[in-house]
């Protein structure tokens, strides 16, 4: 049987299982690791105290005014079976499968080939970003997963669906509304250009389908501004407390920092842990002129079921040549990358990668439909792409990065958990000085590094300032959590210079931690343990003195020191 026919014979309902089997064995040595940073600041919080208590607002960290359908979600999950990492990672690669459902779904749609969708669901897969996303409970990957499928049904002019996907992306994150308003605006401009050639009524391209096209995709405000109203009366903010939109929105509007964020985006849609490999190949490929199918293969059959846009093969010789994506498709997909490149280059206050999480599938089947177009032997690009990225998961890139972009948030975890299994089984009462996520993963056992609450006392990190005010304060602790709170490689080769550090401190919130021993002689103490692994560290410090205990601050052991600015 071709690739063609089995594809048409396998519904979505076969493929998803498979891929979800799939994604929880590649993931099956992460599912019961503790809850990592974002998840333990906001996420697994959140979704904790609707599981308890039913509210929508969290109470147990600061509400930030993120839409709550990913607490619904995993609060079903822990009632049906219970509260664990395990139950959590394991709904998260559910996610996960769908999103990878929707990548084969779009590749089908936009290219008619089984070979490019199986290929671009792989690299899709194991791309560093995605695969350490698929089992971390973050909205993201809600937010992925209702605008792939929102993208699929517009590709199909089933747009009422694309609608409900789009407002389950919002519902999901609020910044998903941004590819749904792009798509608005794009269907708008060619509102005059239908009118003037007189489609008739009834096509997809008629001014009064296009009107349609742009109420739907609109539509999705709708269900965003509910839940922004509801959550302005039970808080009285509508976009989240004012530290959060100041970090988030008011302090990103500086034109220096829109450039500079603008640079960093670019280069994450395109070079980021090695995506640069499949981006530079595509590029390359360009170059060659486009491979002529046998007419007899299968491979120059057309998937049945699926659309292909007008033009993209002609009459006569060149009807033979391998069909690129529809000129109108390559537009929707275009859009969207530069909608979210832009709109994340203004607003956001962290350049986390995992904002722009639909859009690494579409530059890969941008980018898989080019090999097999321009080059015969096209799968060997996809396979050395593949091993690109599957490197990229252990080897960490040569310049600064987010753990949670690779393997390198496990290591963090780890490292974590020897530290504070170190404080309670030799300091036990101890209250112990360190910064976020510490501090929550210290003070809530329900993320899993402890059984009983520790007490804290927070500073905002290590550096030399914030060391400075905790050596004011020696009484206030006993001992002492150390970390690295961003990750600093071992060598690091690509450096900018002291001025793009000076710019990265100003605007994104760089800082260097001082080292393990300078931080044990600035406030007093001694390092009683020390780990390091690929350029990450922790410490656990002690100090010849006693420190409150915990019936004189009643508050610490139960309380945390949970950022304002959670993402």
């Amino acid at each position: 049987m071709t690739a063609e026919k089995a594809a048409r014979a396998i519904p979505v309902w076969v493929v998803l299982p498979a891929i979800f089997v799939a994604v929880v064995a590649a993931h099956a040595a992460l599912l019961r690791l503790p809850y990592y940073w974002d998840e333990a600041g906001y996420y697994i919080p959140a979704a904790y105290d609707f599981f308890r208590t039913g509210s929508l607002i969290p109470y147990s960290t600061i509400s930030n005014a993120h839409p709550p359908l990913p607490s619904l979600y995993l609060a079903v999950w822990w009632k049906v079976f219970h509260f664990a990492p395990l139950v959590t990672r394991t709904a998260m690669c559910v996610v996960a499968a769908v999103v990878l459902t929707a990548v084969w779904r779009l590749a089908l749609i936009t290219t008619g080939k089984a070979q490019v969708a199986a290929a671009t669901v792989l690299l899709t897969g194991i791309y560093p970003v995605f695969f350490a996303q698929s089992s971390l409970a973050h909205a993201d990957l809600f937010a992925a997963a209702g605008t792939l499928w929102a993208l699929a049904f517009f590709l199909e002019e089933r747009v009422w669906l694309a609608a409900v996907c789009f407002s389950l992306a919002v519902l999901s994150k609020e910044t998903a509304i941004v590819t749904p308003l792009a798509l608005a605006v794009w269907e708008s401009f060619r509102i005059p250009t239908s009118a003037k050639a007189g489609q008739k009524w009834g096509t997809r391209d008629s001014w009064r389908g296009r009107i349609q096209k742009v109420a739907a995709l609109a539509a999705a405000v709708v269900p965003l501004a509910g839940w922004y109203a509801y959550h302005w009366r039970k808080t009285g903010f509508v976009f989240g407390n004012a530290e959060y939109v100041r970090y988030n929105a008011t302090e990103t509007l500086t034109p220096v920092r829109v450039l500079l964020a603008l640079a960093h985006r670019t280069m994450h849609v395109t070079a980021h842990m090695n995506l640069f490999v499949p981006v530079a190949a595509a590029l390359a490929c360009l170059l060659l002129p486009a491979v002529k199918d046998d007419p007899t293969s299968a491979n120059g059959w057309q998937m049945w079921g699926t659309r292909r846009d007008r033009g993209t093969q002609s009459a006569g010789d060149s009807s033979q040549l391998r069909a690129r994506i529809g000129f109108e498709q390559q537009a929707v997909i275009y859009v969207t990358i530069a909608a979210n490149v832009l709109f994340f280059s203004v607003l956001g206050g962290a350049l986390l990668t995992r904002y722009l999480l639909p859009l690494y599938p579409l530059v890969l089947l941008l980018c898989v439909s080019t090999f097999r177009r321009r080059l015969k032997e096209w799968t060997g690009l996809v396979a050395l792409s593949a091993a690109a990225f599957v490197a990229g998961l252990f080897v960490n890139p040569p310049y600064r990065f987010a753990p949670e972009d690779n393997l390198e948030y496990a290591t963090v975890i780890h490292l974590h958990q020897a530290a504070i299994g170190q404080i309670v089984a030799q300091m036990p009462g101890a209250t112990v000085l360190t910064a976020w996520p510490a501090t929550d993963e210290l003070g809530k056992p329900e993320l899993g590094y402890v059984k009983r609450p520790v007490a804290v006392v927070a500073i905002e990190n290590f550096s030399a300032e914030q060391i400075t005010k905790a050596a004011s304060r020696p009484e206030d602790y006993s001992a002492a959590l150390v970390f690295s709170t961003k990750y600093d490689p071992p060598r690091l080769w690509l450096n900018l210079g002291r001025r793009n550090e000076e710019l990265d401190t100003r605007y994104f919130d760089f800082h260097r931690d001082l080292p393990p021993g300078m931080i044990a002689r600035a406030l007093g103490g001694r390092v009683v343990w020390r780990a390091e692994r690929k350029g990450q560290w922790a410490a656990v410090l002690r100090f010849a003195r006693t420190g409150p205990s915990e019936a004189s601050y009643p508050d610490r052991a139960t309380s945390s020191a949970t950022p304002l600015v959670s993402r």
